[in-house]
């Protein structure tokens, strides 16, 4: 079961994806006078310059490189066509460091190669030849470092993420402030939390200890007995065996006794394997768990990937907000963070996949107690129509009634929103609800809504979004709740709320976390990233 846990919570200091743009970001900066001490650090070792019309041949000698011309030319415009990339030594450090970077490439999940690596291995190598001219190998590198930079710190475009219906706003980079930056400092190349959101880092942490666990063998699949119903604490089995050692394996247990026995240590460790996979945490070693165990560790490490690949995507500076709401539909969770730290958790539930919950941003502007709710004109037409011709006291008796032509259903305990509602204009008119369907909340799976959010502890949530305005004590909110009429009232600040979609997230304690894939979003980015049919 898609259980929230508490650590999970920090997955706002996730997806609050993209508040504000990340701090390269010039384009909604003020414009500012360049720091002539750090452009020296880049091209004051060398008054070296080259014919600006060498661009032309060299596309055209790589012309799969030709994607970075506007950004090599904005670049070298910027600095009268010096070279960059060497002084009265040769090529700088940061040339040889930037090298190293882009031969690891694989270990910051990225799936492709530099397209003329051969050329770039010559410059390097102390044995080999260099055919490149100066001029050439100075464009090569820094085609080299475009290559680098907009796998690494970007990721894939915009119009592909939005075409998988990522609507969250990207992160924007300017390449060539942070080319300045990094020459700067090239420290930064291993580690810059001002550019790549914090959680990606510690992705990548994990994605090493699963490919040095892909090395070793990865782990044995766990043989599924016949007619089993599962193991409780207590069981004996040789499978119990093959359980522990799965567990040792992925770090949930410490010690590997090879005892047949469920026993507590064991359990403990079920227990954390349950809940870092969305299982509900109540100890009993079902066929489905043991499926989720013996899902291969190449389909883990695909699935950690593709999540680096989006916290590419995400401004790490949207927790520096001093309040902001997330919701993450592959964990069926809510947070809703204050001043860096959590003040609300929620379970919730999301759109069912023929009518998805969608990702994106906005503005949570009002709070709505007592709601009417107009369902809208599919519902009306698929559902409550037809039921009405078969039924003529259909809206009666679900507390309906026809207003203006329209159908809406009044207020009270039993109306399909709920005692609240959680308003952030939106195109796609999606907002955040109570529910009378209380018991979906203890499901596993919660994918069954119309596509809004419905939230386990409404009351609480209320309550905390409210909780700085005199106008609202908790009383005061239940009464609303509970007025039998509807009851409108605007927030005195607007907050920001985030509707983010990871199947992989890594825990303040560093547990990798997976989810499924609700929405086959992770297949889709999967076609663009590794280039999978």
């Amino acid at each position: 079961m898609r259980i929230i846990r508490p650590f999970f919570s920090i997955f706002i200091l996730l997806i609050a994806f993209a508040c504000s743009s990340c701090t390269i970001d010039t384009k909604k900066q003020k414009p500012q006078a360049k720091d002539n001490h750090l452009q020296g650090a880049i091209n004051l070792h060398s008054n070296l310059t080259f014919d600006s019309n060498i661009l032309m041949s060299f596309y055209n000698t790589y012309p799969d490189l030709s994607r970075y011309r506007k950004d090599v030319e904005t670049i070298y415009s910027q600095r009268r066509f010096t070279h960059l990339w060497y002084d009265e030594k040769g090529i700088v450090e940061f040339g040889h460091t930037l090298y190293s970077k882009v031969k690891a490439i694989s270990s910051e999940g990225v799936p492709t190669k530099f397209p003329y690596l051969d050329k770039v291995d010559s410059i390097f190598d102390d044995e080999g030849e260099n055919t490149l001219s100066q001029a050439e190998t100075e464009l090569m590198l820094t085609n080299l470092y475009l290559f680098y930079a907009r796998t690494v710190y970007a990721g894939i475009d915009e119009s592909s993420t939005k075409a998988i219906e990522w609507l969250l706003p990207r992160k924007q980079v300017d390449y060539a402030t942070l080319l300045d930056s990094l020459m700067a400092d090239p420290q930064k190349l291993t580690r810059d939390d001002t550019v790549l959101f914090s959680q990606y880092y510690k992705l990548r942490d994990i994605l090493w200890q699963y490919r040095e666990i892909e090395k070793k063998g990865g782990w044995k699949p766990i043989d599924i007995e016949p007619g089993l119903n599962g193991y409780k604490p207590g069981d004996t089995s040789q499978v119990i065996v093959q359980i522990r050692e799965h567990l040792f394996a992925t770090g949930d247990i410490k010690q590997n006794n090879n005892s047949n026995r469920y026993d507590h240590e064991l359990e403990e460790a079920v227990t954390r394997y349950q809940m870092r996979n969305g299982f509900k945490p109540d100890k009993l070693i079902s066929l489905r768990l043991i499926r989720d165990m013996n899902i291969p560790i190449a389909e883990r490490i695909r699935k950690i990937i593709i999540n680096m690949e989006r916290c590419r995507w995400i401004s790490p500076e949207f927790a520096n907000a001093k309040e902001y709401i997330v919701v993450n539909i592959p964990s069926y969770n809510v947070t809703f963070v204050r001043n860096g730290k959590k003040a609300f958790e929620s379970p919730v539930v999301v759109g069912k996949n023929a009518t998805k919950t969608v990702t994106f941003s906005g503005m949570m502007s009002h709070v709505v107690f007592s709601p009417y709710w107009n369902p809208p004109q599919s519902i009306v037409a698929k559902e409550i129509k037809p039921r009405l011709k078969k039924n003529k006291n259909y809206l009666k008796a679900h507390n309906m009634e026809w207003n203006n032509g329209q159908i809406r259903q009044k207020p009270g305990k039993n109306n399909s929103l709920g005692l609240v509602k959680f308003i952030f204009p939106n195109s796609n008119d999606i907002y955040m609800h109570d529910t009378p369907a209380k018991s979906l909340f203890e499901k596993e799976s919660r994918a069954f809504s119309h596509g809004c959010i419905r939230i386990g502890d409404p009351r609480d949530f209320a309550i905390e979004i409210l909780k700085d305005d005199p106008n609202w004590t908790p009383a005061k909110i239940d009464a609303a709740m509970h007025a039998g009429k509807e009851i409108r009232y605007s927030l005195k600040k607007k907050i920001p709320v985030y509707i983010g979609y990871l199947t992989a997230w890594v825990d303040p304690e560093g547990r990798i976390n997976f989810y499924e894939d609700i929405y086959d979003m992770d297949n889709r980015l999967a076609r663009l990233l590794i280039g999978e049919k």
